[in-house]
């Protein structure tokens, strides 16, 4: 990966996916292999959203590490991916953000891989907020949160979390605020997990470029969405 220690990392953490054990909680309606086929979509058109990001370089953690191939597969040509092993998601966030770190990088930044309708100017505003916070949430519509950024080793901000439920955001900032570290919010935004936030997705579609979504498009021409 080319360093520019004035420039942030953004790490996009990635799971490969896979039929039966990606977005099962979009099943039923979905089949597994539709829910795994959509969090593709999602994950490309991500990459595809920060892959110009000005004033950022970007990675994506690959879970698990012998998944190499296929995202070489789906990755722009050069784009680091640093393998991850972890038991829980902060663990892998630990290991990600720690990496990226040990690279250089004075700012990193961790974004989750199911929200590509996330506009540009939160990338920039989390950027923006990091130069004069220790962390920066952006606050997920579900009780957790799209992104952390740090600029330094936080083990503690990842420890005893209550992962995949309504209070990941809450004990995090608890966590923060008993380590005395200054935190900053972005805008509030949505990951794609339920049928819902499925609906909530494809109603924004006819408001963005054409040029943006593009995978996500395709996957919703060619699924009935229930009403």
């Amino acid at each position: 990966m080319k360093l520019d220690a004035e420039r942030t990392a953004i790490v996009i953490m990635a799971k490969e996916p896979r039929s039966g054990k990606t977005k099962t909680r979009l099943v039923p309606p979905l089949t597994f292999d539709q829910a795994a086929a959509l969090y593709e979509a999602l994950l490309r058109d991500t990459i595809e959203l920060v892959a110009d990001l000005d004033g950022a370089d970007v990675a994506v953690a690959i879970s698990p590490p012998e998944s190499r191939a296929y995202f070489e597969g789906i990755t722009p040509r050069g784009m680091h991916l640093l393998p991850i092993v972890g038991e829980d998601i902060g663990d892998c966030l630990n290991q990600a953000l720690g990496n990226l770190l040990d690279f250089g990088y004075q700012k990193v930044i961790a974004l989750n891989a199911d929200g590509p309708s996330l506009p540009k100017e939160y990338l920039h505003m989390a950027m923006t907020l990091l130069e004069d916070h220790d962390l920066v949430f952006g606050e997920c519509a579900d009780g957790g949160y799209y992104l952390i950024g740090v600029k330094q080793k936080y083990t503690v901000i990842f420890a005893d979390i209550s992962w995949s439920t309504n209070m990941v955001l809450t004990q995090s900032l608890a966590r923060a605020a008993k380590s005395g570290l200054s935190v900053a919010l972005t805008s509030p935004w949505y990951d794609v997990d339920t049928i819902e936030d499925l609906r909530r997705l494809q109603a924004e579609l006819p408001d963005l470029s054409p040029d943006l979504l593009r995978h996500t498009r395709k996957f919703l021409a060619d699924f009935d969405l229930p009403a």
